[in-house]
């Protein structure tokens, strides 16, 4: 296939050029292409964007006596009609050692509809976990996430996660974090459930962003006392943009990720009636963390947007049609008149580009290449998948979007494919669009037309190594 006539955006620049795809791959990049015989695709007044790279998603994932309700299948599917081809999930450590964990992870996971690649979550950390660490990459993992939080089920102590830092820097492997304070949230929840303190804005309440902002700063420290990378992820709080400036400004090789959740809304949202479809962890802020984060996101002491895809029903016993067949799944009424039970997550695999093309390039903040980057190059790079993701050059994968610029649509559940009954998003006007979107040059996404496939996405080894922005 050839695509004439669009304009290419990558993470440096703007140009007019065409695309030849051949078996799978990005052939050339040229003006004027000519092969006879070959498909002939007119992108006329169209962007064409490497397909979206997300860093941070949860499919099928248990939680609270329940399952997040996209699998590897029907979250893909939405990631593809939001404009990303690539998502990284994580293999949970729930077997006595990671490679049962892995293999576990790898066989739910083979029904992706896009392609896909895995970190690896450290919640244990004793001298037989330390020693088979060594051998995730090859097993194609190279990254190990870490958390500050949640006491006695997935957190670690600092001293186990400097000893992992520094394994992971020996492997060239990269450590992500979750950072708040355990500790705090332990205290605080006690107190509000015994003060009967049980609605979704004491989510927030008893999760206070010092805490996020001190983990940060600890687990920037902890970095440099290794001499090791490290990664943020779901940055959500002013002083923890702050705290990853101040860290790198002093030659620390740390860097962050936000979601758009934190761009946009706020602690207000919880005390809507409504609020626990705004439930996730760690929480939505205020404004003014939604300026910080935004600020750092323009002039680059951020490198990604993720989304932390997590999704759950709002009301379980009410079942949406998905696919034509019926589907009802336990969610967030679970927690109806207590806070600590409502199952943390929220859908946005499809929603990160398109809302964030509005309120990024449409208002300005971003320029096409920032957004271009932030979605798809940086976290390509950082992850050891670039240039084969994140890029439209000779030799990478023919993931590609054609994305209408000019296009309106009228947000919403109804465009929704995520598996859930309900959109952050709601009844948001937004001007620009995916049009179509090929996986390795395939056509799976043409418009509102899913041509896709369970088990039509690759698992991605991903190289060790990975770039330091």
């Amino acid at each position: 296939m050839i695509i004439k006539n669009g304009t290419l955006i990558t993470s440096d620049k703007t140009f007019q050029a065409d695309l030849l795809i051949v078996d799978e791959k990005i052939a050339r990049v040229d003006a004027n292409l000519d092969a006879p015989g070959h498909q002939v695709l007119d992108a006329s007044g169209k962007l064409i964007l490497p397909g979206g790279v997300d860093p941070h998603t949860h499919f099928d994932l248990p939680m609270f006596g329940t399952v997040s309700s996209d699998d590897h299948y029907t979250g893909t599917k939405a990631a593809a009609f939001g404009g990303t081809t690539t998502v990284i999930d994580f293999v949970s450590l729930d077997f006595p050692t990671l490679s049962e964990s892995v293999k576990a992870w790898r066989e739910k996971s083979a029904k992706a509809a896009v392609d896909y690649a895995a970190h690896m979550n450290l919640t244990r950390f004793d001298e037989q976990i330390a020693a088979e660490i060594a051998r995730l990459p090859e097993q194609g993992i190279a990254s190990l996430k870490v958390f500050t939080a949640y006491n006695n089920r997935l957190r670690l102590d600092d001293g186990s996660i400097f000893r992992a830092l520094r394994i992971a820097k020996d492997l060239g492997m990269l450590v992500l974090l979750h950072a708040e304070n355990g500790d705090v949230i332990e205290t605080l929840t006690a107190e509000a459930l015994a003060a009967g303190r049980a609605e979704p804005i004491w989510h927030a309440r008893t999760r206070p962003a010092w805490g996020a902002v001190e983990a940060t700063l600890r687990a920037c420290a902890l970095a440099a006392q290794a001499d090791a990378p490290i990664y943020i992820v779901h940055m959500n709080a002013a002083g923890e943009v702050d705290m990853l400036r101040y860290a790198r400004e002093r030659g620390v090789r740390a860097m962050g990720e936000t979601c758009p959740q934190y761009l946009f809304f706020t602690e207000d949202d919880l005390m809507r009636p409504d609020g626990a479809k705004w439930i996730c962890s760690p929480p939505v802020r205020s404004a003014a963390d939604n300026a910080r984060l935004w600020q750092g996101l323009t002039d680059g002491t951020l490198q990604t947007v993720g989304t932390d895809h997590c999704p759950f029903f709002f009301d379980g016993t009410k079942p949406i049609l998905y696919e034509g067949k019926p589907v009802a799944i336990p969610g967030k009424e679970l927690g109806r008149g207590d806070f600590t039970k409502i199952p943390n997550g929220l859908p946005g695999v499809q929603d990160r580009l398109p809302v964030l093309w509005t309120a990024g390039v449409g208002s300005g903040r971003l320029t096409p290449q920032q957004f271009v980057a932030l979605t798809s190059t940086n976290p390509a790079k950082i992850f050891g998948l670039y240039p084969r993701k994140g890029a439209l050059l000779p030799g990478s994968d023919a993931d590609i979007v054609l994305w209408d610029p000019n296009k309106k649509v009228r947000y919403g559940v109804a465009l929704s494919h995520q598996r859930t009954d309900y959109n952050l998003y709601e009844g948001w006007e937004l001007t620009g669009y995916p049009e179509k979107v090929f996986l390795r040059g395939r056509l799976i996404v043409d418009g509102e037309k899913w041509l896709g496939g369970a088990g039509q996405g690759q698992f991605l080894p991903r190289q060790t190594s990975g770039e330091f922005l």
